[in-house]
């Protein structure tokens, strides 16, 4: 599947997002392994970590397609997706 830059940014900021809901959650409750979470704070921790890895996963993928399709390094298309996710958006 082929995908545009402009795709990849909006896969970046996804998983930006989720890492960041789940250190809001680590934040909130402390390190899971440290603290007594109760089952519905867990799931929803559990569900947040489920939710950025697959994030995670798939933008890899994505990233490793569009550098093996432009032929250009996985290093270089990671960063500069990674600068333009950083701006804010519309800019």
């Amino acid at each position: 599947m082929s995908h545009t830059f402009g795709e990849l940014v909006a896969k970046q900021r996804a998983a930006d997002a989720a890492h960041a809901q789940v250190q809001e959650l680590r934040d909130t409750y402390g390190p899971p392994a440290e603290a007594q979470l109760t089952p519905t704070q867990a799931d929803t921790y559990e569900t947040a970590v489920r939710a950025w890895r697959d994030l995670a996963r798939d933008l890899q993928t994505a990233l490793s397609e569009y550098a093996r399709d432009e032929g250009r390094s996985l290093t270089d298309v990671e960063a500069e997706v990674q600068r333009e996710a950083a701006e804010p958006e519309g800019n």
